[in-house]
């Protein structure tokens, strides 16, 4: 298998699905007695920090990738 670049944004989408995902299925065996609107908001946090932690490392990313070529900029012109 291929090494691919490590994706943080993905992380924490898949921890916060999978945390909502543990915590309904405790609340689905008796395990837990959690309120039914607690799932959502919990969800869409967990994509929204996902989606804002995606959008850093991808400018981060573009900016060491524009600084550490100066070459092709000259090549360009």
């Amino acid at each position: 298998m291929r090494r691919h670049e490590f994706q943080p944004g993905r992380l924490i989408a898949g921890l916060a699905l999978l945390v909502a995902g543990v915590l309904y299925l405790l609340d689905s065996g008796g395990e837990a007695d959690l309120p039914w609107f607690l799932v959502i908001p919990l969800t869409l946090g967990g994509l929204s920090l996902a989606a804002l932690t995606g959008m850093v490392t991808y400018a981060v990313r573009r900016d060491r990738r524009d600084q550490r070529d100066p070459i092709s900029e000259s090549r360009d012109q």
